[in-house]
C-alpha cells in the first residue's frame, strides 16, 4: 500500500513538474514573440527623407540640370512606390539601383551619376515606407525583395526599357534584395551585391547578438516565425540558394571590417565555399579605414573629410548640451562640400562598371 502511495506521489510530482515546465515554455514563447515583434517593428519602421538643410545627402534635383529624369510610380503590394528613371541615349543597358535600409534612391545618387556618366540608363526607386513611397513601415528585410521584384516587373512593362539588358546594383539591404530577387523569373544579365547579407533571419540574429549576447540565439525561431507571418515564403529566401539556382553572373563585394553585416557572419561572401555557380565572383576589400559597411563605397579623401566634419559636429553637440539648435545645424551643413563628402571609391566603381559590361 505504501509503495503504491509513493508511486502515486512520484507520478503526481512528475506531472506537476511537466506542467510547470510547459507553462514556463508557453510564457517564454509568448514573451519572446511579443518582444521580437516589438523590436522588429521599431527597427523596420518608416524612413522619411532627411531635411535637405541638415544632411550631406544629395537630392535628385541636384542632377536634373545635366541628367534627364522621369518620375514614375508603380505598385508593390498595396503601396505605390516612387521611381526615378534616368534614360541615356544608346545605353548598353539599364542599371537598377536597390538602396540600403534607412535611406532611399537619393542616398545612392553618387553611384547613379557615375553609371550615367559611363553611358548606362539607370532606374532607381524608394522602397516601401522609404522617402517618397507609400507605406507605414518597412516591416522587415524581405520587403526589399518584393519591392525589387515589383520594380523589375515595371521595367519589363515599359516597351522603351524591356529590350535593354538589365543589371542590378545593390548595397546592404539592396544587395540582399539584388541576390534574392534571382529566386523570381526575371531576365537579369548580372548583379552586384555590396556588403549584403544572405538571409533576413541570419542578419537579424547577428545584430541581436550585439545587444543580447547568446540569449539572441534562443530568439531565432521567433524571428523566423514573425517574418514568415508577415512575408510568407519570401521570408525563407536566401542569397546563397538564389545565386546557385539562377546561374546569373554576380559580383559579391564585402569589406573585411564590416560591423553591420559581418564579413565572416551573415554576409553572402561568407558562403563563398558553398556557392557553386561558376559565374559568381568575390571581392574582399581589406584596406584599413575603407573596409567598413559604408566606407567601402567612398574615396579616402571623402572618409577623411567626413571624419573632420563629424569631429566638428561632436564639438558643437557638446557646446549645446547634446541639442544643437536648428539654425546652428543649418549654418554648419551649409558650409559642407557635398561633392567632397560623397566622393566615390572610383577603383571599386570601375570594377563594378567593367563587371556589368562583361555581363552583356
Amino acid at each position: 500500500m505504501k509503495k503504491r502511495q509513493k508511486g502515486s506521489r512520484k507520478a503526481r510530482t512528475v506531472k506537476i513538474a511537466l506542467l510547470v515546465l510547459l507553462a514556463v515554455a508557453v510564457v517564454f514563447a509568448g514573451m519572446s514573440m511579443a518582444g521580437m515583434k516589438l523590436i522588429l517593428d521599431s527597427e523596420f519602421g518608416r524612413f522619411d527623407r532627411p531635411d535637405p538643410a541638415t544632411t550631406v545627402e544629395m537630392h535628385h534635383s541636384d542632377l536634373t540640370e545635366n541628367y534627364p529624369l522621369e518620375l514614375v510610380s508603380f505598385l508593390s503590394g498595396k503601396n505605390r512606390l516612387q521611381g526615378y528613371l534616368y534614360p541615356t541615349a544608346d545605353s548598353p543597358g539599364l542599371v537598377v539601383v536597390a538602396h540600403g535600409l534607412g535611406g532611399g534612391a537619393d542616398s545612392y545618387l553618387p553611384q547613379i551619376r557615375y553609371f550615367l556618366d559611363k553611358g548606362w540608363s539607370v532606374f532607381a526607386y524608394d522602397a516601401t515606407a522609404c522617402y517618397d513611397s507609400e507605406g507605414e513601415a518597412v516591416r522587415g528585410f524581405p520587403q526589399g525583395i518584393l519591392d525589387l521584384h515589383a520594380a523589375l516587373r515595371f521595367v519589363e512593362s515599359r516597351p522603351d526599357l524591356a529590350e535593354l539588358p538589365v543589371v542590378i546594383f545593390g548595397h546592404s539591404w539592396g544587395g540582399y534584395s539584388a541576390a534574392n530577387v534571382l529566386h523570381y523569373d526575371h531576365d537579369i544579365a548580372g548583379i552586384v551585391a555590396v556588403a549584403a547579407p544572405s538571409s533576413a533571419a541570419e542578419m537579424i540574429v547577428e545584430q541581436g547578438r550585439q545587444m543580447m549576447g547568446w540569449l539572441m540565439d534562443t530568439q531565432r525561431p521567433f524571428v523566423w516565425l514573425y517574418q514568415v507571418m508577415l512575408f510568407g515564403k519570401a521570408a525563407l529566401l536566401d542569397g546563397e540558394a538564389a545565386l546557385n539556382k539562377a546561374g546569373v553572373p554576380a559580383l559579391i563585394v564585402h569589406g573585411t571590417g564590416d560591423k553591420v553585416v559581418f564579413f565572416d557572419g551573415s554576409g553572402i561572401i561568407s558562403k563563398k565555399d558553398r556557392i557553386i555557380n561558376p559565374k559568381v565572383q568575390f571581392l574582399a576589400i581589406d584596406e584599413e579605414g575603407r573596409n567598413g559597411h559604408n566606407s567601402i563605397l567612398l574615396s579616402r579623401e571623402a572618409i577623411a573629410y567626413a571624419s573632420d566634419r563629424n569631429a566638428e559636429l561632436r564639438a558643437l553637440s557638446e557646446q549645446y548640451g547634446g541639442e544643437i539648435p536648428y539654425e546652428v545645424q543649418r549654418e554648419f551643413f551649409a558650409k559642407i562640400d557635398k561633392e567632397q563628402a560623397n566622393e566615390l571609391n572610383l577603383e571599386l566603381m570601375e570594377t563594378i562598371h567593367n563587371f556589368f559590361l562583361s555581363c552583356l
